[in-house]
């Protein structure tokens, strides 16, 4: 007999791997973090249960034996994950599950001045929400260690896809700073990302870490144009690094101070993913001049 799906945190990527189980017929659970959430599943076709990682302990999830996709991201502050330990509490009072396959960022890996990287890459985060995620990565290992379950951790790159987009940015005009001074950035299409996360449930052995990418970096600056140009926008206004401290954002200024190229030969050749979108331009093009 198939254990259950469960997805903690069904929002914009777990809705989507929610609707691939259902259409499959196999069982799944949405854990969301209100009765507004609830409904939305429902919708949908998708049973939902109301759960605040970050609250007192309502009680079972039902968890054991289960294959978990843990979605659910930090609080939006501090350098720890609390709700991933909590997470943990709720498997070690209730029942722990078979698999984890954890969504992580490849912002743990730090600033690596635009060379090429794989997961070998020592991580050194440097932005308190990688470091939040750094914490959520060994906390699960810990746990995957102590009661000998399966942990697999994505380290995923920008999502992009429908209504994932930064088009009001863009029509607000918001400036990016020059190409030429622009870091590289690393992308994956929704889709692209549910695909991968079937196959690390599937087919991963405990413990393994993988980009998850599409492989063809860009500068932050070509993708801000490259998403202009397919939706007919005016290109963003383009100020130099000096500007930017005062007309950016301190999110944004975070982005820009790191820089990184990923590789994802470990996703293709060891899960054997194969990409709808490979690069950002098919993703695009799907988006906005769909078949």
């Amino acid at each position: 007999m198939m254990s259950e799906q469960v997805v903690v945190g069904c929002g914009y990527v777990g809705t989507r791997l929610a609707r691939h189980y259902r259409d499959a017929g196999q069982g799944l659970r949405g854990v969301v973090r209100s009765e507004a959430g609830v409904a939305r599943l429902a919708q949908l076709g998708i049973e939902g249960v109301d759960y605040d990682l970050g609250g007192d302990d309502p009680g079972d999830l039902g968890l054991a034996e289960a294959r978990v996709f843990h979605f659910a991201p930090p609080p939006g502050s501090g350098v720890q994950d609390p709700y991933t330990r909590h997470l943990v509490e709720v498997f070690e009072r209730y029942g722990h599950p078979q698999r984890v396959v954890y969504i992580s960022t490849t912002g743990v890996y730090g600033d690596c001045a635009g060379r090429w990287i794989d997961e070998t890459h020592p991580v050194q985060p440097a932005a308190d929400r990688s470091r939040r995620r750094r914490d959520a990565e060994e906390t699960l290992r810990r746990w995957s260690l102590a009661s000998g379950r399966d942990l697999v951790i994505l380290r995923v790159a920008g999502i992009y896809g429908p209504e994932r987009l930064p088009l009001e940015r863009i029509r607000a005009g918001a400036p990016m700073v020059r190409p030429q001074q622009s870091p590289y950035t690393n992308r994956i299409h929704v889709d692209d990302l549910v695909t991968a996360c079937i196959a690390a449930m599937e087919r991963a052995p405990s413990g393994a870490v993988y980009n998850a990418c599409d492989g063809h970096p860009s500068t932050m600056t070509d993708y801000f144009l490259e998403v202009a140009a397919a939706a007919g926008l005016p290109n963003p206004p383009l100020i130099g690094l000096e500007e930017a401290a005062d007309r950016l954002s301190d999110g944004m200024l975070s982005y820009l101070s790191e820089s990184r190229r990923l590789r994802n030969d470990r996703l293709r050749d060891e899960l054997g993913v194969v990409f709808r979108y490979p690069s950002l331009a098919e993703g695009l093009r799907a988006i906005f001049s769909p078949e």
